[in-house]
């Protein structure tokens, strides 16, 4: 028999990008225990304070509801989990599910006959029912759809984006059972004021996110590649978009480097799944080889224009202006500025990466990288505009090339400054 939407006692396993914001939307209306194992991050969020900035102040305060945990016995007094952790791939493009496989050994630990697990991860079709439902069953002695039930509803957080929220953004459900599935709708209705769309199954809820975001990623490798022709030609890309965009039906994508959380690891997981199906993905596998090639591609740009200027590379000094995956947000997730960095340091370049949004900490942890705090004037051979920050565009030209020497390169990948006030553009 399943609960009552009243009954629902709910806590949100994973309190980063997509958890936090479920949390404090739910712990508005309901109580709510968030759970995540880092206590730095249940310390900071006690303390009222997001560093993701993807929830203000005010927001936390709001959600009156809301209590914060990193004891996973706490989590014994809830019935329904929503379990929101990374779903990142490992070094060799592979899906590393282990974030996912202990959340669900936290919550099978817990559960009790009747309750609900609901998973918000990205991931393969049938990873919920093939990878963590077994996890769940094995920890907590249930027998699935008939000791515990699970759904499926895929996250659509957009870091930095201040127009789609977690509100409006409409939300995909789905449930292991006919009951579930309606019981989960009904939840996240509380919540979501566009509405939502139940999917008749959990695999199609997990197949229409990771499509979602390789669609971008095949449109994204399109602009890319036509990119690379215009530059062979001499002609400005910017341009061509420009005058194709006039066309009502004209997709507005834009060239640069693909990384984040999303765009560029979602197909791989779709390719993974269609390889142990017995299909080799021919358009994925293309167009995650060109996107990941495009900060090789951007450095060999940027060499050949100082060789032709006689401006000398090795031990040349270069400023990197953005590492975080997107422009006006902290999120540094598999950023592919990093390529561009590794590129240039094959090149025995000394680098300096300048990004006033980034937490100097976390670029530490993540990449061992200290970005400094200022650029210093007139001591740069070349600099590469990576992230369209509005701290960026309000420099201007003049003030970004204040940083570099008499004679050196600025390349705008972003398309920040107009194209008579830079030497290389995508």
């Amino acid at each position: 028999m399943i609960m009552e939407l009243s009954s629902i006692k709910l806590a949100v396993v994973g309190l980063g990008y997509v958890g936090l914001p479920l949390a404090v939307e739910f712990g508005k209306k309901r109580s709510v225990v968030g759970f995540d194992i880092n206590s730095k991050r249940v310390a900071e969020l006690k303390s009222g304070h997001d560093h993701t900035l993807e929830t203000e102040p005010n927001e936390l305060q709001q959600a009156k509801h809301l209590t914060y945990t990193t004891n996973p016995e706490d989590l014994r007094t809830c019935n329904c989990f929503i379990v929101a952790v990374p779903t990142p791939v490992d070094s060799s493009n592979r899906p590393d599910l282990s974030p996912l496989i202990k959340a669900s050994e936290t919550v099978g630990k817990v559960l009790n006959h009747g309750d609900i697990v609901i998973y918000e991860s990205t991931v393969y079709p049938g990873a919920t029912e093939d990878d963590c439902v077994p996890v769940l069953e094995k920890f907590s002695g249930l027998k699935f759809n008939q000791g515990f039930y699970a759904g499926f509803s895929p996250e659509r957080i957009n870091p930095g984006d201040k127009e789609h929220r977690l509100t409006t953004i409409k939300k995909v459900t789905s449930g292991s059972t006919k009951e579930a599935a309606h019981l989960i709708d009904a939840l996240y209705n509380e919540i979501i004021t566009v509405g939502t769309h139940m999917a008749p199954s959990i695999k199609v809820a997990e197949a229409c996110k990771v499509i979602e975001n390789t669609q971008r990623d095949v449109n994204i490798a399109i602009i890319n590649e036509l990119a690379i022709i215009f530059n062979r030609l001499g002609i400005d890309t910017e341009a061509v978009l420009q005058a194709a965009g006039t066309k009502w039906n004209f997709l507005n994508f834009r060239p640069g480097l693909v990384g984040g959380h999303c765009i560029g690891i979602d197909p791989y997981y779709l390719k993974h799944k269609a390889q142990a199906a017995g299909y080799h993905p021919e358009i994925i596998s293309a167009v995650r080889r060109l996107n990941d090639g495009m900060g090789a591609y951007v450095v060999s740009q940027f060499v050949k224009e100082m060789t032709k200027r006689r401006i000398h590379v090795d031990a040349s000094r270069i400023l990197i202006m953005g590492l975080t995956f997107k422009e006006n947000c902290p999120d540094l997730r598999n950023t592919r500025v990093i390529d561009i960095l590794k590129e240039l340091k094959e090149y025995n370049c000394q680098v300096d990466i300048y990004d006033p949004w980034v937490d100097p900490l976390v670029a530490k942890h993540e990449y061992a990288i200290t970005p400094i705090k200022m650029p210093p004037q007139g001591v740069y051979d070349g600099i590469i505009i990576t992230v369209a920050h509005q701290q960026f565009k309000n420099m201007g030209a003049d003030g970004i090339h204040a940083f570099g020497k008499t004679q050196h390169i600025l390349y705008d990948l972003k398309y920040v400054l107009p194209a008579e006030a830079v030497d290389l553009r995508l």
